[in-house]
């Protein structure tokens, strides 16, 4: 329906979409985690619940992801902002509410782009050096992998780039858009405390639903997330 889509470096972006009401021009755009892609089960499930709803979804992959052109190692939050960014502007004319999981999550805090009208963030990534070095402190980068994923090599770049972000928690005061957080109790790979601590930044435009017993996946708890975030976006698209 949009033809096809390219980053800055000319990487081509793997997406689908999924048809809501004919004629609206207001679109969720779907972005994943570190090592996920746009077929993630959640992430279907997800743009299913919104079409069915009558709300267009588009979900893509991240360059270097799934099938998307470029490297897995050049994948990074900054760059990953240039690539949503190149999704934005393939849908000139709609209405944006950004879906970002995890690492996804981060880059749509720190994206800032103003077709972002609506904003949720699902087990959003916070404190990005804390998390790589929590997770991936004990690899080498350029020889180890994240997770042991022989298919997710470890970057040099990566680390590098998640130490300089640091963390966007002061980022959440300057979130303007109507935003939603979702993050499950039992996560164990981005804790609910990092959703509690740019919360805790925000303004009253934020709110934060948790989901008892929920994993980072949301693997048992799908169909809890995608009516939450479908209810939301309903509210707001009346």
């Amino acid at each position: 329906m949009f033809g096809e889509i390219s980053n800055a470096s000319g990487e081509v972006l793997d997406y689908s979409f999924h048809a809501g009401v004919e004629g609206s021009r207001r679109i969720a755009v779907l972005g994943h985690g570190v090592t996920g892609n746009k077929d993630r089960p959640f992430v279907v499930a997800l743009a299913e619940g919104l079409a069915a709803a009558g709300i267009h979804a588009l979900r893509f992959s991240f360059a270097g992801n799934g099938e998307s052109g470029g490297r897995f190692v050049d994948a990074t939050i900054s760059k990953e902002v240039e690539d949503l960014g190149a999704v934005l502007a393939a849908l000139g004319g709609y209405e944006v509410c950004y879906i970002g999981h995890s690492m996804g999550g981060a880059v749509g805090v720190l994206s800032g782009d103003e077709q972002i009208a609506l904003l949720v963030s699902l087990a959003g990534m916070v404190h990005t050096r804390a998390f790589a070095e929590r997770e991936f402190g004990e690899e080498i980068p350029d020889q180890g992998c994240m997770w042991e994923e022989p298919d997710c090599p470890l970057s040099q770049a990566y680390m590098d780039d998640m130490a300089q972000i640091d963390s966007v928690v002061g980022r959440g005061a300057g979130i303007s858009v109507p935003w939603l957080l979702v993050h499950g109790t039992e996560d164990d790979v981005v804790p609910i405390a990092d959703s509690r601590d740019i919360l805790a930044q925000a303004g009253a435009n934020a709110e934060l639903s948790t989901i008892d017993g929920a994993d980072h996946v949301f693997s048992e708890h799908a169909h809890v997330m995608v009516a939450k975030v479908v209810d939301w976006l309903r509210g707001h698209w009346a």
